[in-house]
């Protein structure tokens, strides 16, 4: 694995005296690839962030949410997700289009834990995945680069309360949300939205 420090990284641990802390960390805790702890870490959740940048390095940080198992572990070199209808901006999806490396952050805020995934993105329209998510558009699969824990002590503990009503399951029909049926998105939504078919 290529170091995954650069001058700017280097400038601040030599002014606060972590370089041979932050060598320490990358020589015994990032991997190139995904352990069963990993696995079943990731799998358990129902959530986490996406950070992309475009093909002039502008960035971009989405959260993403579903189901346990959202992320699924394809192998111990490969993950993947869905994207779901959304409101069409395609910013991350987009932005992984034009420059594939992306990064993610799982964190359980409940049993506080995170972990980081950087790694190469590829958007799969016929994904043989696609059929085990519901009403996904499209598959995206991830080769991972780099995988490793993060300190959790700034996480704060939160409690669930529910999952969205509007996560995509085969066992009920997905509610529209209210934002469709505003004038300014109604007249501009896919013509296969629900929302349009509802207005007939």
């Amino acid at each position: 694995m290529d170091s995954m420090y650069h001058g700017g990284s280097r400038e601040l641990q030599d002014r606060f005296d972590t370089r041979r802390l932050a060598d320490r960390i990358e020589e015994k805790l990032v991997r190139d690839r995904i352990t069963a702890e990993d696995k079943a870490f990731i799998e358990r959740l129902d959530m986490f962030f996406l950070a992309t940048a475009d093909e002039n390095g502008q960035p971009s940080c989405s959260y993403k949410g579903g189901d346990p198992g959202l992320v699924r572990i394809v192998d111990e070199f490969h993950v993947a997700f869905p994207n779901y209808d959304g409101n069409g901006m395609y910013l991350s999806t987009g932005n992984a289009l034009v420059n594939p490396r992306i990064g993610l952050l799982f964190i359980d805020f409940e049993q506080p834990q995170r972990l980081r995934l950087s790694g190469v993105a590829s958007v799969e329209r016929d994904d043989p995945l696609l059929r085990a998510y519901a009403q996904a558009q499209f598959v995206v699969r991830v080769r991972v680069g780099k995988v490793f824990p993060n300190c959790p002590r700034y996480i704060h503990k939160h409690q669930r309360l529910e999952r969205s009503i509007f996560v995509p399951r085969s066992s009920c029909e997905t509610p529209i949300p209210g934002w469709k049926r505003s004038d300014w998105a109604a007249d501009v939504l896919p013509k296969n939205d629900p929302a349009r078919r509802e207005k007939k």
